[in-house]
């Protein structure tokens, strides 16, 4: 897991475009605004976060072929949440709980 150092370092190449950034409204109340930037960033460069190989593995198909990817961080303060980019590109979103399929 990546920690969160404070100093503002080079951002990374993305790997894909995310389109709009929605930010939930409780996510922006509870996570540090550097840490969300910074793992913003992360998720577009194809740094997935605390993700499972199988996860990550489910997002390289999903680079290539197409569908939605998502990653997982904690910021400074240990705080967990979710990006997601839908499968279009055109929304990415920042959560605190992860999306369930019904």
């Amino acid at each position: 897991m990546k920690q969160f150092s404070g100093v503002a370092n080079e951002e990374p190449k993305p790997k894909f475009w995310g389109g709009r950034l929605v930010i939930t409204l409780n996510a922006l109340k509870k996570l540090v605004p550097e840490d969300i930037q910074d793992s913003i960033n992360r998720h577009l460069s194809g740094d997935w976060g605390d993700l499972t190989a199988l996860d990550k593995g489910a997002n390289k198909r999903a680079l290539e072929y197409g569908g939605r990817l998502f990653s997982i961080y904690r910021d400074r303060k240990g705080v967990k949440f979710w990006i997601t980019t839908e499968s279009d590109r055109i929304t990415t979103t920042v959560r605190l709980r992860k999306i369930t399929r019904d």
